[in-house]
């Protein structure tokens, strides 16, 4: 049986991460992945999300409960299973969120996590090419940000028409003002997909005191009383055990997550008692507090202008993967979606309620990512800040078993209403002059649809994920009764163990969530670390 220092479960966006900061150090380190090596020529792809969405391999591919939000559906929910985790299966996109998620965080007690103070951790991580204030953006980091090096006249003039809809121009939402529209920056540099495996563990690999064992799917955390020494995992079947000296660092992400705690002893006793597990910390909140964002997408035929639809058919597709293998550029070197808009759903509200995304392509209407025989653009739209909320709950006390996952889509009223709202503005950003001279019908949910009524059936019956799910090991202080670690993320109770993850994400995040995760692994390995925090910036 070996022992390391640290002990990291989870090889996605935080462990990669956790795994280059800590051996950094000097400290020995075992990192720990369910998944295969990121070899597969489709994680690499920018396009070849498409397949690995679907590929069980490198997807958990797990699927929510039904429930009365998603009309008795269940709603497929990717989770990668290899090196890099959901970054190496995502959509590309870096968006950090807004300065008031962060300053939300500090004022329900979480010291340390306002928005100035994570700042610097964002900066750290960051190799920003292109625009940006450097008081904001970082330079010298091992993640790189581009901006879309191909842009296409759908898109430009969609663009144009939303700015003369009365939504800005965005110079950098990332910077001081995360409001406007404008093509998306993205994790992609020279038409290779910059994962956090990438990123994080290819210049650390090498490193003697770093262990990285794939195919290790962690069973359960073995605690010693009241504190983690090491945990159990599978490798042919066969159960071994890996012990940490100092802590076991849990970043399984917000479904793993929650239920490894729940195997191993932590939770809600009643849970914990149904799947015949003893507890060692009783701890309500693991599991609950889930977020995420469900948004519906618009699709319409257009006409004059070529799309992604036609550039991947036939002899177009020939000449577009000639195009990409020579020169790493065209429709296989570009993310799903191209532009980006933050929105207020009412001019009148302090910051945007609203993410918008556009594509210069379409999509079967319930099909899995097949792209319509004629040329189609794409809008989809999801209120920022859901207060839905649902839970993850282990359905016993084997991780092979998937848990139950119960977001309770579109449950609070506030949520219709702002999804309904996003439904109408992406009705309207698609019926701009600017668009008008290839804009020919809407085609889902086409244009019958127009009452309230109509359009939020429509919205329960093809909605879907957004893949942001969050907040199921919440950080709080010990006095709220549904927080799992502390602002330090440590979890209540218990020694020798932190969630590092965007479980701990307290309430629902104003973005996409590779960015965030990156950070809070950032900062989390200064304070496993013992180190002083970095300076705040000064707005």
């Amino acid at each position: 049986m070996e022992t390391f220092d640290y002990v990291i479960i989870g090889a996605g966006s935080a462990g990669c991460v956790l795994a280059n900061r800590l051996s950094a150090s000097g400290a020995t380190v075992c990192l720990l992945e369910a998944g295969p090596r990121d070899r597969n020529p489709f994680i690499h792809i920018p396009a070849g999300f498409i397949k690995t969405l679907v590929n069980p391999n490198l997807n958990w591919l797990y699927k929510t409960e039904p429930g009365l939000g998603t009309a008795g559906r269940s709603i497929a929910t990717p989770r990668g299973k290899t090196l890099g985790g959901s970054s190496s299966i995502n959509g590309h996109i870096y968006n950090r969120g807004q300065q008031l998620d962060f300053n939300t965080w500090g004022q329900l007690g979480n010291r340390g996590w306002s928005f100035e103070e994570v700042v610097p951790y964002f900066k750290k991580s960051e190799r920003r090419i292109g625009y940006g204030d450097d008081k904001f953006r970082g330079r010298n980091g091992e993640l790189l940000v581009t901006d879309v090096t191909e842009p296409d006249q759908v898109s430009d003039a969609f663009i144009k028409g939303v700015v003369n809809l009365g939504i800005p121009l965005s110079q950098d939402y990332n910077g001081a003002i995360q409001e406007g529209v404008n093509y998306f920056q993205r994790t992609i540099f020279s038409g290779r997909r910059i994962s956090a495996a990438k990123a994080f563990l290819e210049p650390a690999h090498k490193r003697k005191n770093l262990k990285i064992l794939t195919n290790r799917h962690v069973t359960e955390i073995i605690f010693d009383k009241r504190t983690a020494i090491g945990v159990k995992y599978l490798l042919g079947g066969v159960e071994q055990e890996i012990h940490a000296r100092k802590e076991v660092l849990l970043s399984a992400g917000a479904i793993a997550s929650p239920q490894l705690l729940q195997v191993s002893g932590v939770g809600n006793p009643d849970l914990l008692n149904k799947i015949g597990v003893s507890t060692i910390c009783a701890l309500p909140g693991v599991g609950e507090n889930l977020s995420d964002h469900y948004g519906v997408r618009l699709a319409a035929r257009v006409r004059g202008v070529q799309t992604i639809n036609e550039r991947t058919r036939g002899l177009r597709l020939a000449a577009e993967l000639t195009n990409y293998l020579v020169f790493r550029k065209g429709v296989l070197a570009q993310s799903p979606g191209v532009v980006l808009a933050l929105c207020k759903s009412n001019k009148v509200y302090d910051r945007p309620d609203l993410q918008v995304i556009f594509a210069p392509a379409s999509y079967k209407e319930d099909a899995a990512y097949k792209l319509d025989n004629f040329p189609g653009i794409t809008i989809g739209s999801w209120p920022m800040r859901p207060e839905s909320r649902g839970y993850v709950h282990a359905l016993s006390r084997n991780m092979k078993d998937k848990p139950l996952i119960q977001p309770n889509y579109l449950k609070a009223e506030a949520d219709q209403q702002l999804l309904l709202s996003g439904m109408k503005l992406s009705r309207q950003m698609l019926q701009t002059p600017e668009l008008a001279k290839w804009y020919q019908e809407e085609t889902t949910p086409g244009k019958s649809l127009q009452g309230d009524d109509e359009l939020l059936d429509y919205a329960r019956k093809h909605g879907t994920t957004i893949f942001h799910l969050m907040g199921t090991c919440k950080m709080g202080p010990s006095y709220d009764q549904n927080a799992v670690v502390n602002d330090e993320l440590k979890i209540h109770g218990l020694d020798g163990i932190r969630v590092v993850d965007t479980s701990i994400i307290p309430t629902a995040h104003s973005a996409n969530t590779n960015a965030v995760t990156i950070m809070i692994a950032e900062k989390a390995s200064d304070m496993i670390l013992g180190n002083q925090p970095l300076p705040a910036v000064t707005l």
